[in-house]
């Protein structure tokens, strides 16, 4: 592990390939229980004030990619709102204590992305608690493998849908009269959305769509100051994986061959993405998908 982000290396021996034994949890799992536990930067990301005095409003906030994005955007200097399922509150503590040894405000606000009026809600009580908000960041994500399409249930195609899209409108609706010129909205699409699985069809469809409603999203917004963007992940560890998430007999070369690198990526690797996005280095940068996917090709 590298002492922080900064530390010239190796790539692909940068992190170690995790090569887990195959375990898995019933939806939505908790990082806590699982072997290897995912890297995310606890010990490595160093902050550089580059969001001092943001408002951070991020869903998936306690575990994977979102849980490495909470750390990192409070060791810049921003206060989060933390959106996560009941179950993964255990979770969410861990990293909530992280924000809060930083000096940071961390606010808790669970809830479900399928019901209806959770967005809306989520949005009012961030903004009440954080004073306002300038940053929305989407990594809440719902994945199932299925070996098969006719093994896809309707319950979990909605519940997918809505959860990895819907929410994602209805979280853009709600925020938008409080995102003042200069905000951003960082959505996560996948490198699922260019190479989709066989066996996971419906999360690589909800992630083609986010893809895509993104880039129309930034240029219906940019006329008012506010950037939307894009980060798609290659594999990267994390408590999706082991929650039915993919085949858990796949589980011990899980990365290794898709990545060009021969290893999956890790929730620390992906933050800087998101942190930059988020800053003003990127203020000329809208409609973009950055891809963090250890080398696979993309369109």
């Amino acid at each position: 592990m590298p002492r922080d982000q900064y530390e010239f290396s190796d790539p692909t021996t940068r992190y170690p390939n995790t090569s887990p034994e195959p375990q898995q949890q019933p939806e939505p799992g908790l990082e806590s229980r699982m072997d290897p536990k995912p890297d995310h930067g606890e010990d490595s990301y160093r902050g550089t004030g580059r969001l001092t005095g943001r408002r951070a409003l991020i869903t998936g906030a306690d575990s994977g990619i979102g849980a490495a994005v909470a750390i990192a955007y409070a060791r810049e200097g921003a206060d989060i709102a933390l959106a996560y399922l009941p179950d993964e509150e255990e979770d969410a503590q861990r990293i909530v204590a992280l924000i809060e040894a930083e000096g940071r405000k961390a606010v808790t606000i669970p809830g479900d992305l399928t019901a209806r009026n959770y967005p809306a809600a989520l949005v009012e009580r961030a903004v009440a608690e954080l004073g306002g908000l300038d940053a929305i960041v989407a990594c809440a994500g719902k994945q199932h493998w299925q070996a098969e399409i006719t093994d896809i249930s309707d319950d979990q195609l909605v519940d997918t849908f809505t959860v990895n899209v819907l929410s994602l409108f209805r979280l853009v609706q709600a925020a938008l009269p409080h995102l003042e010129p200069g905000s951003t909205i960082i959505t996560t699409a996948s490198m699922e959305a260019y190479q989709p699985a066989p066996d996971r069809l419906d999360y690589a469809a909800s992630k083609a769509a986010i893809n895509n409603f993104s880039k129309g999203l930034a240029q219906q917004l940019i006329g008012r100051g506010i950037r939307v963007n894009v980060v798609a992940p290659g594999p990267t560890w994390s408590v999706l994986q082991v929650s039915a998430g993919v085949d858990p007999e796949t589980l011990p070369g899980f990365g290794s061959s898709e990545s060009p690198m021969g290893r999956p990526g890790q929730p620390a690797e992906l933050a800087p993405a998101y942190v930059f996005l988020a800053s003003h280095e990127s203020s000329f940068v809208a409609g973009e998908t950055l891809n963090v996917n250890g080398g696979m090709v993309t369109p």
